[in-house]
């Protein structure tokens, strides 16, 4: 079973995307218990923590590039 599945599906923001800040830290704070389930997952594979971590922030870098870039 998928460590992850057992979080269940994302929940919508509250506060809209022209209230930045409220709306990014919403964002955080919902991502962040998935991410470190992701990260403890891939420990659990034998990766190293910090180096899943690293593969993570390049993979986040390429959306962003790819989102301004209309992609």
């Amino acid at each position: 079973m998928d460590a992850m599945a057992g979080l269940g599906p994302l929940p919508a923001p509250t506060h809209q995307a022209k209230e930045f800040l409220a709306y990014e830290k919403e964002c955080r704070s919902v991502l962040q218990p998935r991410l470190a389930g992701l990260l403890d997952m891939a420990e659990a594979a034998g990766w190293n923590r910090r180096t899943a971590a690293s593969a993570l922030m390049f993979l986040a870098a390429q959306q962003v590039s790819a989102a301004a870039a209309g992609g």
